[in-house]
């Protein structure tokens, strides 16, 4: 064996020392960098050499630089920062929904409550102008408070929209960036050892674009990474990138959609297919949470407000002529709304042509809902109570929750999706300024008979209808027996006879009998009346409108009324409060856990792919000494090959 060949064998143990030392240094170099993955050279022993009989070593070659990566904890640790980032995006934009149904004085409910403290003075003094002032102030400032509420649901649709935009501009420049990898990686394949930092780049980018949206990811034979999104659409396929954009939602164009290009069209991508990311997030906030809770303020501004409005115009105001000025709206609120969907059959002026009317029969029956209509074939039609409603049959003119729902020349195939109350808060508006439009009065009185020998007293007098069935009409009624036996009469204005009857009265009724009417009113009377008693329902005098306080304290009654399907005005408000309370919080425990688990994924990840600077040191200590032995090696082989030449005199 010659000195040549070791000389050989150090200046191979040489190189292979300073490759660990150089990689051993770039670990340490990138051990605080987002997504390193820890390098370590591989040596293998060269053949060896047949000499004399024997095998002698030949020294160390190098292998490769071997990259400490595993395929499946990457993929967990991925998916699972995907699955975080939509929950904890979602999250933030609840929180900021959450800020809308504000307890105590800061809500709706206590707005609503100003208003009913205010109808108390009004009904105690009503002839007073400063407390029918101040109850038209407070009004106000409930129709100021519904529109704050809906206004900042507006924004926060244009925050989504707006963050949609940014985070596909991102995911865009993500997509290209890991095109342009893919390239590189596949330009050096032929070189036969992995690019390491190019193989990290790309699960970087990749990592990235899971948190923006939900990915699956293929490694092909050539060494580039597919990504596909939304239940196999393309985004990545080696250097080709296929970019997203911002549509409008084909139900709703006020919402926002997330499209892909696919053979030269734009096909919208389908949120329920996204599973994951922040686009998840935005989408899954602005296409379920958002339309709760706008719908939520605006049943509640349409409960209130049309039962006020109702209640007002069953009184009379002291604006002249005194006595006959029926109460004008104390509200506006926006109308129902139907959205024709973008395939519905259009004319030549891109107008749909079949349509849907809407109007609101019972408010108090009303749902914080959206509804969908569509074409069920063979001239059939369905309704159905979004997001998770049954599809029903449905026929136009039907009243489905409250709502009368009428078709307008639909075509085949139409979709239709209806908001009954979505607008309702954001457009509420006070109409009333001047305290005498303010209907504290009834239009009727009722007076017991001066000769009366019963103890019968009247409790309470309902207006049920405006304007009445017989305007300036008088009821006279009159006890025949002892056990609550009556005849009426209706009469108009000038005297004559409208109509007349019998009818029964027991304690607990009304009078009228429970569905009859004798001129939209309801009274119910305490005490017992005798044989011969009389009472009478007359209009009210111009001399009384201003004293007269039956329409206030009607008023005021709402205030107990159950107007928000089955619930006052402070227990609906409390339940709208209750059910946003309730997705935040169950957000937030998903968040909690989602987030969890991706720390536990990354750490998993990590603990096998990332940088220790202890064990790098060591390994530093343990190539030093490598390199310096081998230099050693290369002195011995120096020694040896100069003995020779001295020995063979050259």
């Amino acid at each position: 064996m010659s000195s040549s060949s070791l000389a050989n064998i150090g200046l191979k143990a040489l190189a292979a020392q300073f490759a660990g030392l150089q990689t051993t240094g770039h670990n340490i170099a990138n051990a605080s960098v987002a997504g390193y993955s820890r390098q370590q050279v591989q040596l293998s022993t060269s053949p060896g050499q047949y000499l004399n009989g024997q095998f002698y070593g030949s020294g160390v070659d190098i292998t490769t630089v071997q990259r400490a990566h595993d395929d499946f904890l990457t993929r967990e640790a991925t998916n699972a920062a995907s699955l975080a980032s939509m929950d904890s995006t979602r999250l933030s934009q609840l929180q900021g929904l959450e800020n809308v149904f504000q307890p105590g004085e800061r809500g709706l409910g206590d707005a609503t409550s100003q208003f009913f403290k205010a109808m108390v003075d009004v009904s105690s003094q009503p002839a007073d102008l400063s407390a029918r002032r101040v109850a038209l102030a407070r009004a106000s400032d409930l129709a100021t408070r519904f529109q704050d509420a809906g206004a900042a649901i507006q924004n926060l649709q244009v925050g989504v929209t707006t963050q949609l935009t940014a985070t596909v501009t991102q995911i865009n420049g993500l997509v290209n960036g890991i095109a342009e990898v893919n390239r590189q990686i596949a330009s050096l394949r032929g070189l036969q050892q992995p690019p390491n930092d190019l193989l990290d780049q790309r699960d970087q980018l990749v990592a990235q674009l899971a948190t923006k949206i939900r990915i699956d990811r293929v490694d092909g034979a050539d060494g580039t990474t597919s990504i596909t999104v939304g239940g196999g659409q393309q985004l990545v396929l080696g250097a080709t990138a296929t970019q997203l954009s911002m549509l409008r939602d084909a139900v709703d164009p006020t919402r926002s959609a997330i499209g892909i290009a696919s053979g030269g069209v734009v096909r919208p991508l389908s949120d329920n297919t996204l599973g994951g990311g922040e686009v998840a997030g935005l989408l899954q906030f602005q296409n379920q949470d958002l339309v709760q809770g706008r719908n939520l303020i605006g049943r509640l501004a349409a409960s209130v407000g049309m039962a006020l409005n109702d209640q007002q115009a069953r009184g009379i105001s002291l604006q002249s002529p005194l006595g006959s000025a029926s109460g004008s709206p104390m509200f506006t609120l926006g109308a129902p709304k139907a959205i024709a969907n973008a395939a519905n059959l259009r004319d030549s002026g891109g107008n749909p042509i079949g349509g849907v009317t809407m109007q609101i029969a019972d408010a108090s029956a009303l749902q914080p809902a959206d509804y969908r209509i569509r074409d069920a074939g063979g001239g059939a039609w369905s309704i159905q109570r979004l997001p998770d409603g049954t599809p029903q049959p449905f026929t136009s003119g039907d009243t489905v929750d409250g709502v009368t729902i009428t078709l307008d020349n639909p075509q085949p195939g139409d979709s239709f999706l209806l908001q009954p109350v979505g607008a309702a808060a954001v457009n509420m508006k006070a109409l009333l300024s001047d305290p005498r439009d303010l209907a504290a009065a009834s239009p009727l009185v009722a007076t017991l008979g001066a000769a009366n020998t019963g103890s019968a007293k009247i409790s309470n007098l309902q207006v049920t209808a405006a304007p009445l069935p017989v305007p300036g009409g008088t009821v006279s009624i009159a006890f025949t027996d002892d056990n609550g036996h009556y005849d009426w009469e209706v009469t108009d204005a000038g005297g004559a006879t409208v109509s007349s009857g019998s009818a029964v009265w027991q304690a607990g009724a009304t009078v009228p009998p429970t569905g009859q009417d004798f001129n939209g009113f309801s009274m119910t009377l305490e005490g017992v009346p005798r044989q011969g008693d009389t009472l009478t329902v007359a209009p009210t005098s111009a001399t009384g409108a201003s004293t007269n306080n039956g329409n206030a304290l009607s008023l005021l009654g709402l205030r107990d009324a159950n107007l928000v399907d089955g619930r006052t005005v402070t227990d609906g408000w409390a339940q709208a409060m209750a059910d946003i309370g309730v997705r935040v919080q169950s957000t937030k425990t998903s968040s909690t856990i989602s987030t969890s688990v991706a720390e536990q994924a990354e750490q998993s990840r990590s603990s096998q792919s990332g940088v220790s600077l202890d064990e790098e040191a060591a390994r530093l200590l343990q190539y030093q000494q490598g390199y310096q032995a081998a230099a050693k090696v290369l002195t011995v082989a120096q020694s040896i090959f100069d003995t020779l030449l001295q020995a063979t005199g050259r």
